[in-house]
């Protein structure tokens, strides 16, 4: 059975119960240093419950680490930005570290950005460094990748799209809550990855709402290897795995984008985000955002999230 740790006052604890736990008696100061301490997260295991202290819970994945994100990984997700599932290739972004946040810390939205969107994804964090190259298989996936944690990918778009790249949009300060579990798998967890599922409520209302194994296209495994087929990974990076469909952000109609497609990009950017503008689903100041993530069992359970958006005011007010 997993093992559920959460980060209170810069202090590592297994939760027990929504109010208790047990503090875990370790000196690490990083994610990666936890996961390395397994004793210590094993005797607070069999430890007397104690009650949770007041504060403030933090994100159980400290920066900076390498912070980097799969694109358009559920079908669902695929066919609401227009794309084809049998033709998406395993492609990869990075973001920024110093946009993790707290899962209860507001989403500051810069001056600047006018179309604010959210993506609900699964978090996995690596247990131990991956050198370039590794060999991996299903049976040894659990070896390099120790935990799972919920994420929400904020993201800007109107920064992302029209520059073709997506560091910048999805990297201000606030824009990767996280937590506020850090899920430890035990031996069988991987069984029930594909059971879990992914839910995003704005103000009640229910966005996003997908199982893994009926949406996501390239899983862990072949994901992971292909990263580290040129990328090392460390103890304590976190991999972002996609987002369902239902987020704010579609592509617009066939006809409408073959229009689209013999304009300057200046003018077609600009038609673009006028019609954005009547869109009611992008992230508005004061709006509560909550993430679930778990198994419809609640066998694995990743926990719940809840932010609130706000908007910083513009430079002069």
């Amino acid at each position: 059975m997993s093992i559920n740790v959460v980060r209170i006052n810069d202090q590592w604890f297994v939760e027990k119960s929504s109010t208790a736990g047990t503090r875990i008696d370790t000196t690490a100061a990083t994610t990666g240093e936890l996961l390395a301490d397994r004793a210590a997260i094993a005797a607070a295991v069999a430890a007397d419950p104690q009650p949770l202290p007041e504060g403030a819970w933090q994100s159980p994945v400290t920066a900076p680490c390498r912070l980097i994100a799969q694109m358009t990984n559920y079908v669902s997700h695929i066919n609401d930005s227009g794309m084809n599932p049998d033709t998406v290739p395993l492609t990869f972004f990075r973001k920024t570290s110093h946009s993790i946040s707290g899962p209860m810390d507001d989403i500051v939205k810069p001056a600047h950005v006018r179309f604010l969107d959210y993506e609900v994804e699964v978090g996995l964090i690596i247990g131990t460094d991956i050198p370039v190259g590794t060999t991996m298989t299903k049976a040894t996936l659990a070896d390099y990748i120790a935990a799972l944690v919920i994420t929400n990918d904020v993201s800007a778009r109107d920064l992302q799209l029209p520059k073709t790249q997506f560091f910048e949009a999805k990297s201000y300060p606030t824009f990767t809550p996280t937590g506020p579990r850090l899920v430890v798998l035990e031996p069988g967890d991987w069984d029930r990855f594909g059971d879990l599922r992914l839910r995003l409520w704005v103000n009640g209302a229910l966005r996003q709402d997908a199982v893994i194994a009926q949406d996501m296209l390239y899983e862990p495994l072949e994901a992971i290897t292909a990263l580290t087929g040129f990328q090392p990974m460390a103890a304590g990076d976190l991999v972002l795995t996609g987002t369902p469909g239902g987020t704010a952000l579609k592509a617009p109609a066939k006809p409408v984008e073959l229009i689209a497609a013999f304009l300057p990009p200046a003018t077609k950017w600009k038609a673009f985000f006028r019609a954005q503008s009547r869109n009611p689903n992008y992230l508005a100041d004061g709006d509560v955002v909550e993430l679930r993530i778990a198994t419809d069992d609640g066998v694995l359970d990743l926990g719940y999230q809840r932010t609130v958006v706000r908007f910083a005011p513009e430079a002069g007010r």
